[in-house]
């Protein structure tokens, strides 16, 4: 008999996917390069070379055997050496191998840390807007994720509703900066007022109450932006991060659990995590892509395109009368709409090959999504599509 709960799943199927599997029709149709796609957050620049660089040295240098060979549980040792000494040498924390744990991207890494801290009954706040995935990720270990209402003036964290919302029952709090949909970044003020709340709120209920810091975006950071590491405000961080964006390696599935030195049990939580992935299936990344990635830590692609388009798309859509809050990082943005319901706007904008995710998947009816990960030459002819649907339509 099939699971019903898994059943009743597709017929909820990401926003996202959907409007990129119709840009890739229309594409069929006039061109993808006349689609103007701003569904899908796929980096848009290559790898670095070094990283091409490496993984041929190691396909035609090592033993094949041991190179495609399955890791140890928790990562490879020169990986987890070489991670923990990228993190102490950029945040200034103690960072050991002891406390890294490799997995396949971000959402494994979540997957690991949702489990080491929570129980089925349990709760986990995050603040809109937010990851829709979060909650099938959140949702089906048996805990609950419950989203604190947006403070839309700022995409920073509504702190009177987060501190209503902030019962006994939660275990964890879920934090994602630089931030998908709305590309804001939070601030030192913020991450140390959230820090505040919870050793407060830690001490009244008599336990832990992890942060889980989801940062795939990290190194996606325009210029002057304040990006402090969210580990050095609390010690109870679990840091989930993956390099699908840093290196351009989305489909590589490869990123790493890394828990603060402070934290309380962090050796024994990372050992744990192996335990985990003897449930979930999550067992030991690609060999060839940990041993890559470690000797291009300190590296990124040419993510200089990103705060190009955002630029160029910000002062278009400020001129067109949109509100909007200007990203601080990621390659997102994330406009009010021109009417109450997103949904209809990005539909009508659909009639002009402009393919706009709709806010309300994401916490935040009444908004939008543009992932900006498109060639430079792509957004400035889309200007004038944008320009023409505004005008015909509102």
């Amino acid at each position: 008999m099939l699971v019903q709960k898994y059943k009743d799943m597709l017929s909820g199927k990401s926003v996202i996917r959907q409007l990129s599997e119709f840009a890739t029709a229309r594409g069929q149709e006039i061109g993808y390069e006349n689609v103007f796609d701003y569904s899908l957050g796929n980096p848009s620049v290559p790898v670095p070379q070094a990283f091409t660089d490496e993984m041929i040295r190691l396909l035609t240098t090592q033993d094949s055997v041991a190179l495609h060979g399955y890791s140890p549980s928790l990562g490879i040792t020169s990986v987890r050496e070489a991670v923990a000494a990228s993190l102490e040498r950029r945040f200034g924390l103690p960072f050991r191998k002891e406390h890294i744990f490799m997995a396949s991207g971000a959402a494994g890494a979540l997957a690991h840390a949702f489990r080491l801290v929570t129980q089925p009954g349990d709760e986990i706040l995050t603040f809109a807007p937010f990851f829709p995935e979060y909650h099938p990720y959140v949702d089906l270990t048996g805990a609950m994720l419950k989203v604190v209402p947006p403070d839309t003036e700022s995409f920073q964290i509504n702190f009177e509703a987060f501190e209503e919302m902030l019962t006994e029952k939660v275990m964890a709090v879920l934090v994602n900066t630089p931030n998908n949909p709305s590309g804001v970044v939070y601030s030192t003020g913020t991450l140390q007022r959230l820090a505040d709340i919870l050793r407060k709120k830690s001490a009244q209920y008599g336990h832990d109450i992890m942060l889980i810091s989801d940062e795939p975006y990290r190194e996606i950071v325009f210029e002057g932006v304040d990006a402090p590491c969210v580990a050095r405000f609390y010690d109870n961080t679990i840091l989930c991060y993956s390099f699908s964006k840093s290196l351009s390696l989305p489909g590589e599935r490869i990123g790493y659990v890394a828990v603060n030195p402070a934290c309380r049990d962090a050796e024994t939580m990372v050992n744990m995590c192996g335990q985990i992935s003897r449930g979930i299936g999550h067992n030991c990344p690609p060999s060839i892509i940990q041993l890559a990635v470690s000797k291009v830590l300190d590296q990124t692609a040419d993510l200089k395109v990103y705060e190009t388009n955002m630029n160029l798309i910000y002062r278009e859509l400020k001129e067109l009368g949109f509100t909007c809050v200007k990203p601080g990082g990621t390659f997102y943005i994330f406009p009010k709409a021109l009417e109450e319901d997103a949904k209809a706007f990005c539909s009508k904008a659909l009639q002009y090959d402009l393919v706009l995710v709709p806010g309300d998947t994401f916490g935040a009816p009444g908004f939008f999504r543009m992932a900006y990960c498109i060639a430079t030459e792509k957004v400035e002819r889309s200007l004038e599509a944008l320009r023409k649907f505004v005008k015909e339509t509102y």
